[in-house]
């Protein structure tokens, strides 16, 4: 009779934690009512993610598993990116976060410039948004020492 009674009380706690939580996910998941829906993340080539987000790519990077462009627009400047490959995606935002700034990143594809442009963006591309900190802020000129960088313990 025991077993009995514990497995009502867990499966009424469950339940409970249902009626709790359940709504506040399903909040997080429609399209909210706070007038800031985003999309769908975007797919597709360089120039169709760009003319999705209402730019005319200037091509800086043409290679088979990287394209880059600039472009400008009413928002701002930024830098859009399409990877052949996940990994190669991965690895280019990982190097691109030891300078910092603000990423709206989809499958394949990455947007870098700063958040208010990043913002305006995501709302015609979707994608979600990793901001990085600057790893070396180099105010000299002579690298530094690393000894003295606060993301390295001190000798």
């Amino acid at each position: 009779m025991t077993k009995r009674n514990g497995t009502r009380r867990a499966a009424r706690h469950a339940w409970c934690a249902a009626v709790v939580v359940g709504p506040a996910l399903l909040a997080g998941c429609g399209s909210g009512g706070d007038g800031n829906d985003i999309p769908p993340t975007a797919t597709g080539t360089l120039e169709a993610l760009a003319a999705q987000a209402h730019c005319e790519p200037k091509l800086q990077t043409d290679a088979q598993e990287l394209r880059q462009a600039n472009c400008s627009t009413e928002d701002g400047r930024y830098v859009l990116a399409t990877f052949a490959t996940d990994r190669g995606q991965r690895e280019w935002i990982n190097e691109a976060n030891d300078y910092g700034g603000s990423y709206l990143v989809g499958r394949r594809w990455v947007a870098v410039s700063d958040a208010e442009v990043i913002a305006a963006l995501r709302g015609r591309l979707g994608g979600t948004v990793e901001t990085a900190s600057p790893h070396h802020s180099g105010s000299g000129g002579d690298g530094g020492n690393e000894a003295e960088h606060s993301g390295h313990p001190g000798s």
